[in-house]
């Protein structure tokens, strides 16, 4: 018999779980905001992460690379915001080794138990003489349900806190599963400058839950996308500590996909928090191809559309131009009809089949004045079908990005 999630009130994000600590501090690599969080079980936990696919790696990706492949079991992850530690060579490899020792020494445990992130500006080496201090700190501050400093901690462009938690019930013990994100620019399939951080009391096996992390990933980190710039520090990383009580999940069961749908809801709702947060954004924006030949061309097609600097200017000044979604769509490189698209946007059809247009443009262009816009393309080729996430492009994402290191 199916378990059925229970709802139950609960701390939101990484301390939801049992057996999980978080805090967030201010240590000085930026002026005044929180920019070094600690994430603790208390007991030995089992991995499972992903990386990002930029040939262009920030040094702590390097190291957790190395101590995910490593090391059975792992207890911490330390992050520093404002500087990506990212283009900084040897030495920042060594001070990506160093945050992990220091935080080793506070928590004794060992360094390959840790992983390291950071974030914020490429090209400059961590002043590592505050974020030493920072860890000497941090470690005594730890508390159960601090998930929001740490949360806070981990941002840089972002204007809000994301975190998400679910709690749900296998075979009568209740399993919980938390996370945090950071992530506002530089988001695209494939992740991008995104960070999560995700943390369950149930017991998985470490193949296992690789496999499980990778699944759900590609259809939530993998399916958003802001502006197409694909960072150099994106990492998802997940620890289960086994807390709950349950036995390890195993493939094919009805626990083991109940357990991969409520991660799924977590990592989803971290998803689309980050493309409401898009910087400028002011629409969140879904995208669903219908009738392609296949899946793969379906997403080929929503990414098109949803990269599309003209499809999203577009959205923001209200203007339902379907020209250039039926551009972007015909530039994606898959194989479809013209005459045969169709355009729903927010349940009213402003394309019909052979071009014709079924609204004026100003009543078409209503269907754009609301907060999130779900844009329905039909290809009318297939049964492909895929569903990614965007936001709109607004002047103030130019004017984020002109100055973001000044």
């Amino acid at each position: 018999m199916q378990q059925e999630a229970i709802e139950i009130e609960m701390k939101n994000g990484v301390t939801a779980p049992k057996g999980f600590k978080a805090v967030g501090i201010h240590c000085g690599v930026k002026k005044s905001k929180k920019d070094l969080a600690l994430i603790y079980s208390e007991v030995p936990a089992t991995a499972a992460a992903v990386f990002t696919l930029n040939k262009v790696q920030a040094a702590p990706v390097l190291v957790c690379k190395e101590y995910l492949l490593n090391s059975k079991n792992h207890r911490a992850i330390i992050v520093n915001s404002g500087n990506a530690n990212a283009c900084t060579g040897d030495q920042g490899y060594k001070d990506a080794l160093m945050m992990a020792e220091k935080t080793a020494d506070a928590l004794n445990i060992k360094p390959e138990e840790i992983f390291v992130s950071s974030t914020g500006v490429i090209g400059e080496t961590l002043p590592m003489d505050k974020i030493l201090m920072g860890i000497s700190a941090i470690a005594d501050k730890l508390e159960e349900d601090d998930n929001l400093s740490a949360a806070e901690a981990i941002m840089t462009t972002d204007t809000f806190v994301k975190a998400a938690a679910e709690s749900f019930a296998i075979k009568g013990k209740v399993v919980t599963i938390g996370g945090i994100a950071k992530g506002s620019g530089m988001i695209h399939p494939n992740m991008a400058t995104m960070l999560a951080f995700v943390t369950t009391d149930a017991a998985i096996e470490k193949e296992t839950f690789q496999i499980i992390l990778k699944n759900v990933t590609d259809k939530t980190f993998n399916k958003i996308v802001v502006d197409g710039d694909t960072s150099t520090n994106d990492m998802v990383i997940a620890l289960a500590n086994g807390e709950s009580g349950i036995e390890n999940l195993k493939p094919g069961t009805v626990e083991y996909s109940l357990f991969s749908k409520k991660l799924y809801n977590v990592l989803k709702k971290l998803s689309i928090d980050i493309v409401k947060d898009g910087e400028g954004a002011t629409k969140l924006v879904e995208i669903n191809v219908t009738g392609a030949l296949n899946d793969k061309d379906a997403e080929k097609a929503a990414r098109a559309v949803a990269l599309s600097p003209l499809v999203k200017t577009a959205i923001h000044g209200e203007d339902a131009n379907w020209g250039r979604i039926l551009a972007a769509v015909g530039y994606s490189g898959i194989d479809f009809d013209p005459a045969k698209f169709e355009i729903i946007i927010n349940g009213i059809q402003i394309l019909k089949q052979n071009y014709t247009v079924t609204l004026p443009i100003d009543e078409a262009n209503q269907t754009l004045k609301h907060k999130e816009i779900k844009l329905l393309l039909k290809l009318n080729a297939g049964n492909g079908g895929a569903t990614l996430w965007t936001c709109d492009f607004s002047e103030e994402y130019v004017k984020i990005n002109g100055s973001y290191r000044t």
